[in-house]
């Protein structure tokens, strides 16, 4: 399972941020990961998924900072 966690880092609205994902095992219709633990700058930023090509959280954050998450992840899988 720990093989699976990946990191990741982007800046977003001025500030940088530096992170672990770690992908569930359910895939979605495009063969990626149905959602993903995110941990950014030492603290948990909450379960991240794709839906109708838009990225959320189950936390209260903000929209560009998910969106900038989402976007470092499908970087990783290189989409």
């Amino acid at each position: 399972m720990e093989d699976r966690i990946f990191k990741i880092e982007f800046d977003c609205e001025g500030k940088h941020y530096t992170g672990t994902v770690n992908p569930s095992e359910k895939l979605n219709s495009e063969g990626m990961p149905a959602s993903f633990h995110v941990i950014l700058n030492h603290v948990n930023f909450g379960y991240v998924s794709k839906t109708s090509n838009k990225w959320i959280v189950d936390e209260q954050r903000p929209q560009a900072l998910v969106t900038a998450t989402g976007n470092a992840i499908e970087d990783y899988y290189g989409k």
